[in-house]
């Protein structure tokens, strides 16, 4: 084992609560720093390895002291899932930009000898290119994939010897998870599927690169382990099925089909859409530098959340805040 001690801001989001159990398994001691707008319960707060702290990645002073001691850290933390329309835009500017290189300074300051940044595959807004390479021109078409972009070259001012950071620019992710998310490309189809015996597709003709959470979480344990010449000041598009979310829709409902025999057949509805974002992901590199290739599908994925969902694990899928994360961010007034 490469470090002892990893930091995972935003630990209690959706990756981060998959991956914080593997970690504790793997032996890490892990602090989650979290402001908990989705609550703590399902984190393994039993584990003595694991220190949940309640914080907000804005608050540098607390986060400072909180490295202290730390080997690495998996920077999670943002408000995501383009909010930015819905929400106020100081929220977003404020946490996803504002905030985002006085941690990585008080990360570097604390000894923290590893930093691995979440962008994401959005930074590329439309591109018609067959395949979207990682040295593409960033065309955001909103707030959170700009600051997304625009942190990237923040954290590479500070990569040094002793401070080695890499960038993953992550697909739209999908699947079961302990907090789960129900507001994703894949996982809203196969609520709709599952619950309303129906798919309504937005646009469809838009293609979007997915990555099973799973595989996330692989990708992560992978990055604390790979030695610092392999990752150093390094940006790794990773995505894979690149599918249109019409083909998304038809994969969802045969598989839901699958699952729940007796349902019959569910329908698919298009209905036109604002929201354009399509790019092709290329992922070759990642493969090529790391090794790193995914062990799950999309279909996986609607598979997992079909048994959550059969096993009781989703109630009120349809209604609940918690699952939606702007909805959340409203009803708490978040600021």
């Amino acid at each position: 084992m490469k470090f002892k001690n990893v930091l995972v801001t935003g630990g209690a989001g959706y990756v981060g609560s998959l991956l914080v159990p593997q970690l504790l398994d793997l032996g890490y001691n892990v602090t989650v720093y979290d402001i908990m707008y989705f609550g703590d319960a399902f984190l393994p707060k039993q584990n003595p390895a694991l220190k949940v702290i309640e914080g907000d990645i804005r608050d540098t002073a607390k986060l400072a002291k909180v490295f202290q001691g730390q080997d690495a850290v998996i920077s999670l933390a943002c408000i995501s899932n383009d909010a930015s329309f819905e929400l106020d835009e100081r929220l977003s500017t404020s946490v996803n930009m504002d905030a985002f290189e006085p941690m990585v300074i008080a990360a570097k300051k604390a000894g923290v000898k590893r930093f691995v940044y979440a962008s994401s595959s959005s930074v590329y807004g439309v591109s018609d290119k067959p395949d979207v390479t990682e040295d593409h021109p960033l065309l955001p078409l909103t707030l959170y994939n700009k600051y997304k972009g625009l942190c990237e070259p923040l954290l590479f001012k500070h990569q040094s010897p002793d401070f080695v950071c890499v960038t993953i620019r992550p697909a739209t992710v999908c699947g079961y998870a302990p907090r789960q998310r129900l507001d994703l490309s894949v996982n809203i189809l196969t609520n709709h599927a599952v619950n309303n015996g129906k798919i309504t597709v937005f646009g469809g003709s838009q293609l979007r690169p997915n990555l099973h959470v799973q595989d996330m979480c692989d990708l992560y344990k992978l990055l604390l382990e790979l030695p610092d010449e392999k990752i150093a000041g390094e940006t790794f598009n990773a995505g894979y099925q690149n599918m249109s979310i019409m083909d998304i829709a038809r994969t969802v409902r045969d598989v839901v089909q699958q699952e729940f025999s007796g349902r019959g057949n569910i329908e698919i509805v298009t209905t036109p859409t604002d929201d354009i974002r399509s790019y092709h992901i290329n992922s070759d590199k990642i493969r090529r530098k790391l090794g790193f290739v995914p062990s799950h599908t999309i279909e996986d994925a609607v598979r997992d959340l079909c048994k959550a969902f059969k096993a009781g694990k989703l109630p009120n899928s349809m209604t609940d805040d918690l699952y939606f994360n702007v909805r959340r961010l409203k009803a708490l007034r978040a600021a």
